[in-house]
């Protein structure tokens, strides 16, 4: 890359359309989710396995290619090149897509599953090429502002994936009961990824005939790094351990005993019997419940004890440790891994919350703008995030902080309209766009300050909504968007500055730690099936504490690595 390179602006807006792709299908999930409960007839744990699918695959994929590279010697997709990798992924999310298709004719959930995780695997392939070709593609000292803008492009995709998805499941922009739902046919569905497969097939075709777009061949030889890949290893399969016994109970004796006493009850009028049986399901499903829970909280110290087992053993003897042999990237990517999954639980189990009476007591298909409106929050803060990439002056950028949230407040609000749906009780969240819009202001484009005052917002914004109900609960728990917003590149320029040669292999660890994607949304639909769904938000209160602590931690490790906290620029988002 060359100083004063003119940005390749052709390549550049080929490339923000698969940006635009992750957030589409990634949002418009927490409108499937609901979906799929009330259709298949499943517990909130199930239901969120759609999250399991979908955020499993970017770590597999992403372990995958670490592995290959680590044998091989070299980065495979550095080897490939990024043009050729982004091709791939984009093909193989279109097979995924297939996939979807055929799972949905043959109305088969498990096959839904694979399919989502077949396209988000492809996507994996996409994350990792696209952000380092978005900054060689014109001068490096622009760089974060191309990837920032691929960030803003990604969150229009989360606020009208919610949208599209929402009409392709229901049908319809009214709402239809939940009841409904269960006879619904899911044509419209196998139209949508039709549409979605073709247009992964075309952006495909786009990357590879057009001229404008360089190979982006990187032949940088790999770090080696065997005692971090043997960790990473061993971790995914106690994963695996820990996640299936979850999966067979639910055709256990336990599980096939309470559906047939479920079956009895059906069939019954003898409220002694009724009692009776209704007293045996509530106590063997209790003690199902917990030993499911105790088996995702092993999953979760899975993760949590590989971490810290690295960082324990790397600051003793970080020879094979690679990128892992710095604290500040250890403990970075246990808080990436923590704030993709509360960013994405919140989002993932605001539908079941919605049901609730004291919430308003919502069918399934009426939750589409609050969705819409918690991922939106995610590109009101981004365009705003966004401002600092870019020379403007200070009173210009003063003055575009409160005006650039304003307006994608506004879009959000415009876009759910026009399809229809009425916003009058969603106008109010103004105001905490305004509190966002502040938290800026104290921000100081500071990355570690940023992380204390938005993961403080998301502290407080998850207590309010523990303790309160209704629209004030509402406004709470949307604002966990608005707080998770700017996260992501906070976490990920703390995490990876100073890492010098290692700075890729570090940047690949990150990008595997949107497992946490996959782990905390299910582990909170378990939580929601034992002490309820409003109750269970209490996990992304406690993934919040974690930011903060990350963020006054980290100061002390990169001090002492002489590096100054307050120089460290934040760079774009996933």
């Amino acid at each position: 890359m060359k100083e004063n390179q003119p940005t390749n602006y052709p390549a550049l807006y080929t490339l923000v359309v698969v940006f635009f792709f992750w957030g589409f299908i990634a949002a418009g999930n927490s409108v499937f989710i609901p979906f799929c409960k009330n259709y298949f007839q499943l517990d909130q744990f199930q239901s969120q396995l759609i999250d399991f699918a979908f955020y499993s695959a970017y770590y597999m994929g992403a372990l995958l290619l670490f592995i290959f590279s680590t044998i091989s010697g070299k980065d495979l997709v550095g080897k490939w090149g990024y043009k050729r990798s982004i091709i791939y992924g984009l093909l193989f999310s279109a097979l995924g897509a297939g996939a979807m298709i055929v799972a949905v004719e043959v109305n088969l959930y498990a096959g839904m599953l694979i399919g989502l995780f077949i396209v988000a695997l492809g996507f994996s392939l996409q994350q990792t090429a696209a952000n380092p070709f978005a900054v060689i593609l014109g001068d490096p000292k622009t760089g974060a502002s191309r990837v920032n803008l691929g960030g803003a492009i990604n969150s229009f995709g989360t606020t009208i994936g919610p949208l599209v998805i929402g009409f392709a499941l229901f049908g319809t922009f009214e709402p239809i009961s939940d009841s409904e739902i269960a006879n619904l046919p899911l044509n419209k569905v196998v139209y949508l990824y039709i549409i979605v497969g073709l247009l992964f097939v075309l952006a495909a075709g786009l990357f590879h005939f057009s001229k404008k777009v360089p190979a982006g061949i990187n032949n940088e030889p790999m770090e080696s790094a065997n005692k971090a890949k043997n960790t990473l290893i061993v971790m995914t399969i106690l994963l695996l351990a820990m996640f299936i016994p979850v999966f067979l109970s639910y055709k256990s004796d336990d599980a096939l005993q309470i559906e047939a006493w479920q079956n009895q009850l059906k069939e019954t009028t003898d409220s002694g019997v009724i009692a009776s049986l209704s007293a045996q399901i509530k106590d063997t499903l209790h003690s199902l419940e917990i030993t499911r829970m105790a088996w995702l909280i092993g999953a979760l110290l899975s993760v949590v004890g590989g971490l810290l087992f690295a960082y324990n053993r790397a600051t003793k003897n970080p020879e094979g440790w690679g990128a892992m042999k710095y604290p500040q990237l250890v403990l970075g990517m246990l808080c990436l891994f923590i704030y993709v999954g509360i960013e994405v639980a919140i989002g993932s189990n605001l539908g079941e919350l919605l049901t609730l009476e004291e919430f308003g007591n919502l069918q399934s298909s009426e939750i589409t703008p609050y969705v819409s409106m918690y991922w939106g929050g995610m590109m009101i803060g981004r365009w705003a995030g966004a401002i600092s990439a870019f020379q403007f002056s200070q009173s210009t950028k003063k003055i575009l902080l409160v005006l650039v949230p304003l307006i994608a407040f506004g879009i959000i609000i415009g876009v759910n309209s026009l399809a229809g749906f009425n916003m009058s009780h969603l106008y109010f969240f103004v105001a905490c766009v305004g509190i966002q819009i502040i938290s800026f202001f104290l921000s100081k484009d500071k990355p570690a300050r940023t992380l204390i005052i938005f993961g403080g917002l998301g502290l407080l914004a998850m207590a309010v909504g523990l303790l309160t109900t209704g629209n004030i609960a509402i406004y709470a728990f949307l604002t966990g968007g608005l707080a998770c917003s700017i996260m992501w590149g906070s976490i990920f320029s703390l995490a990876i500055v100073g890492l010098g040669k290692y700075t890729e292999q570090g940047a690949a660890f990150l990008v595997m730690m949107i497992l946490g994607g996959a782990i905390i949304p299910p582990l909170q639909g378990k939580l929601s099936d034992i002490i309820g769904i409003h109750n269970s938000y209490i996990l992304p209160l406690l993934g919040f504490c974690y930011v903060i602590f990350f963020a006054f931690v980290v100061r002390g490790f990169l001090n002492k690595q002489g590096i100054n906290i307050d120089q460290v620029e934040a760079e774009g988002g996933h």
